[in-house]
């Protein structure tokens, strides 16, 4: 049912958004993340009637402990079992389980144990899940196209976010939580013939060996000058006679975690981006409702500051699906950055929700471009058969490491006040630029054309 269609690896010179292939797996990408949406307001509906709203909190934060301490691991095996079989069967594992709960609270009423049960499951599913889509992409298109690729994906991430919620909404409104996990299982389900219908690029036999504990040309494992442009990163040299050997987990990832750590772009690129997220995580969620709360903006306020961010962000993705590519990245990713955090700190002086909203917008555009270029050089400058582990590594910082940002930045603005804590946050995001910038190789990274 999950064969792999594998397509040769000549490179097309379609572009991405005109190519079928690639519109098939965007379909089931955006399908699953429309499900998702509709997921988490199935998931908060049913805990708060099930339960407390401490119990509520514990059942949405727990599927993030799997999550954080399995996402190395799912790195691994998106990468050892080939990451389109991976996605298609996460998705019919939550599908699966959401529909199963569906079914229960519709039958019954069972409490809270159930929705427990279920984040953990999503929470130990994503571990997988998130590598392998990070992985999938190099697989479906050439590597000239992977930047227009990560634009669409930021488009459909997006277009997710906004109509996710109030299809969630109405679903819990026709027919309460069991309606909405109901019609979040099928949504997911979408995905999965769309995916088995996406053809793939099988990996050459020597990038498979390097990517088990080979060794990469010095050159071109650093990303430096000897690297080849039409095969990525990886080094051509062959493999030592015990690299032909089955490895195992623990020896895969050891071999990815090697790989990022000795390669002169994606090493930075890692620091930049952990430094980005722990700047910005804190301010734009729980640091804007305290904002909004202490100038009096109200619910709808931060609602309208929200979406400044969400259309800066859309239209960076936007930029990117179109063009395809934009020169001098590393330069683009540093810039950005630092621009980013000072809108940042001046987000907390804005008297009034206009001007917030104006604020909010150019983050989301710069935040937006600054990211969607670090995944683009991610996507580019990793080889193939190592990318579910350099995208595990980077949800890893992320999701796992910078939300921690928020109950810090919460407890820091009730000593401080939101003024300080926000430039204290837009410092540490600018340092991610500071970093893009002064590391020769990442300043110098470019995406291919």
């Amino acid at each position: 049912m999950t064969g792999t269609l594998i397509v040769p690896g000549t490179v097309t010179h379609r572009p991405a958004h005109r190519d079928p292939n690639v519109l098939r797996w965007l379909g089931a990408y955006t399908a699953s993340m429309v499900g998702d949406s509709v997921y988490y307001i199935a998931l908060s509906w049913a805990a708060v009637q099930q339960g407390s709203p401490a119990q509520a909190g514990v059942v949405m934060a727990v599927s993030a402990v799997p999550r954080a301490l399995l996402m190395l691991g799912g790195g691994v095996v998106a990468d050892r079992f080939g990451p389109r079989r991976v996605v298609i069967g996460s998705d019919m594992v939550r599908c699966a389980a959401v529909l199963a709960v569906a079914a229960l609270l519709f039958l019954t009423s069972p409490g809270l144990w159930p929705l427990a049960l279920l984040a953990v499951v999503f929470g130990t599913v994503d571990a997988v899940f998130m590598p392998a889509v990070g992985a999938l992409p190099a697989r479906v298109t050439s590597r000239d196209q992977l930047a227009r690729v990560q634009g669409m994906r930021g488009i459909g991430i997006r277009f997710a976010s906004i109509v996710g919620a109030p299809l969630g909404g109405l679903g819990v409104a026709i027919g309460g939580a069991a309606a909405a996990f109901a019609f979040a299982g099928l949504l997911i389900a979408v995905s999965v013939p769309l995916l088995i219908s996406v053809r793939i690029r099988e990996l050459p036999a020597d990038d498979k060996a390097c990517a088990r504990g080979g060794t990469a040309g010095a050159g071109e494992a650093a990303g430096g000058p000897g690297a080849s442009p039409g095969a990525g990163v990886v080094g051509t040299a062959a493999p030592d006679k015990a690299d032909t050997h089955p490895t195992t987990p623990l020896g895969d990832l050891r071999a990815g975690l090697r790989y990022i750590r000795g390669h002169r772009v994606l090493a930075p690129l890692m620091l930049a981006i952990a430094l980005g997220d722990l700047g910005f995580v804190g301010p734009l969620n729980v640091g804007l409702t305290l904002l909004a709360d202490e100038r009096g903006w109200g619910a709808s306020g931060m609602g309208w500051v929200l979406s400044g961010f969400g259309t800066g962000a859309g239209a960076a993705a936007l930029l990117l699906a179109v063009r395809g590519r934009l020169p001098h990245a590393g330069h683009v990713v540093g810039w950005a950055c630092l621009a980013g955090s000072v809108a940042i700190g001046a987000l907390a002086f804005v008297p009034n929700v206009l001007g917030a909203v104006g604020v909010a917008l150019l983050i989301g555009l710069l935040a937006g471009l600054s990211g969607a270029m670090c995944g683009a050089l991610l996507q580019t400058r990793a080889d193939p058969a190592y990318l579910g582990r350099v995208t595990a590594v980077s949800s890893l910082v992320s999701l796992g490491f910078a939300p921690l940002s928020m109950p810090l930045s919460a407890a820091a603005i009730g000593a401080w006040g939101t003024g300080p804590v926000f430039v204290g946050s837009a410092v540490v995001c600018g340092l991610g630029g500071v970093v893009a910038l002064c590391v020769r190789d990442l300043r110098r990274a470019e995406l291919p054309g």
